[in-house]
């Protein structure tokens, strides 16, 4: 049980994702963690070893209750959420990958995995995603306030955009 299901962790969101506050470095990712409930924990601290075995020295941060790896502080490669039903794996530059995580988003280059059961999780392929997403150009994210709500906006960590590809989107 985690501390979120005691009742003495963070705040549980809808789908079970922990509410944890922002932060820079391997803390508050631990505590997103920690905070996982159910399967979806072991599935988390799965995922977490996978990507600190595959990247040494990734950089790590909490920003809209969802733990960020990245080549450097603000240039980050992947995520991962609780749903319901799944957690979520979130590649910023997915379309790169090959193969392809399976999931499109309706930003062009995000696409998505997502695990069902610890059983499921294919760590050969989870492994090669991660260290193809590494050496891509990484994403610098940040949180704007539109009137009093915050959008979530994608920039790319480069001085100029892709041909075909926006300077900045929203991660939605």
């Amino acid at each position: 049980m985690s501390e979120s299901e005691k009742g003495t962790g963070p705040k549980l969101l809808s789908g079970g994702n922990p509410q944890i506050p922002k932060g820079m470095g391997r803390e508050p990712v631990e505590a997103y963690i920690a905070a996982m409930p159910e399967w979806k924990h072991d599935i988390g601290r799965r995922l977490d070893e996978l990507i600190l075995e595959e990247v040494p020295g990734v950089h790590n941060a909490v920003k809209w209750n969802q733990p960020l790896y990245g080549t450097a502080d603000d240039s980050w490669f992947l995520t991962f959420r609780c749903f319901t039903n799944y957690v979520q794996l979130s590649f910023f530059r997915g379309s790169s990958l090959d193969p392809l995580p399976e999931k499109r988003s309706k930003h062009p280059e995000m696409r998505y995995h997502d695990i069902r059961r610890l059983e499921d999780l294919d760590e050969d392929k989870v492994r090669k995603w991660v260290r193809q997403a590494a050496e891509l150009p990484g994403r610098r994210c940040s949180t704007p306030m539109f009137g009093g709500v915050i959008g979530h906006t994608i920039v790319w960590k480069h001085d100029h955009a892709s041909p075909g590809h926006p300077d900045q989107h929203p991660l939605g």
